[in-house]
């Protein structure tokens, strides 16, 4: 089943089992740009799923009032509630990377910018995978080992990974034995896969479409070195804490003296 099928069978059951489920955006009704909301208007009625003025904006605050934009509200409802509500149940689905006629407008792929905001979950699809045709859930933070082997490790997302598995297939004809995994979310990402991968292949390679200063395979490089190879003499000194928007304790949450004395002893 390739991606766009397998999205339209999403919806789909989304919007059978749920009644409080809704699709709208650019042309949904019509069945989508991309052809992903083909007969939902039809089964489910344009009073669930229906069309918007071409303003991603107005889209997305729309949602969040249904559930205002993604980083300053959607991702801080939980935090500025003191978990009173959230957006636990908006889902914003767009196109990303080499779409083929995206230009400099579609054709880009924003993940790391995305997995640095506190509240967001990022998760990346594969272009054609097997799909049940029932309803199923896939766990968050838990990576696919795709293709398995000794070699080399070689970890991917979204549809880089199709490229990544011909060129596993390539290099078996050399006699090289590659292991690819799927990371499926990016935030979380699985740890402990990739760490047990590298330890048993003792190589890494990560790919993606994303330019390399400041993409997220950065922060896999680091933390693979970190958990794997000897004892790497390194330092961290990002936010105490990323996982959480907190406004109360934002003094606390920044490297103070102390935390960079402990830090430099560590190294």
């Amino acid at each position: 089943m390739n991606l766009f099928s397998a999205i339209n069978q999403a919806l789909h059951i989304a919007l059978d089992s749920d009644p409080r489920a809704y699709v709208f955006g650019e042309d949904v009704s019509f069945g989508g740009v991309f052809r992903c909301t083909i007969g939902l208007a039809d089964q489910f009625g344009k009073n669930r799923v229906f069309n918007t003025p071409l303003c991603e904006q107005g889209i997305v605050g729309f949602g969040i009032g249904l559930a205002a934009m993604i980083v300053n509200e959607a991702a801080k409802f939980r935090y500025r509630s003191g978990n009173q509500f959230n957006c636990g149940g908006l889902t914003i689905r767009a196109p990303y990377g080499a779409v083929g006629h995206g230009g400099h407008y579609h054709s880009q792929s924003p993940e790391a910018f995305f997995c640095h905001v506190p509240g967001i979950k990022s998760l990346y699809r594969v272009a054609v995978e097997k799909v049940p045709e029932c309803d199923y859930m896939l766990p968050l933070s838990h990576a696919e080992v795709m293709r398995e082997g000794n070699d080399i490790t070689l970890v991917g997302w979204g549809a880089q990974l199709a490229i990544m598995e011909e060129a596993c297939i390539e290099a078996e004809k050399d006699g090289i034995s590659c292991e690819l995994i799927d990371l499926r979310t990016l935030i979380p990402w699985d740890k402990d896969t990739v760490e047990a991968s590298v330890r048993k292949t003792g190589r890494l390679l990560i790919s993606h479409e994303a330019p390399v200063t400041g993409g997220f395979g950065a922060e896999i490089a680091a933390s693979v070195v970190e958990r794997c190879f000897l004892r790497p003499k390194l330092g961290e000194t990002g936010g105490k804490g990323d996982e959480i928007a907190d406004s109360f304790l934002e003094f606390r949450r920044r490297w103070q003296r102390d935390d960079f004395a402990y830090s430099l002893l560590e190294c």
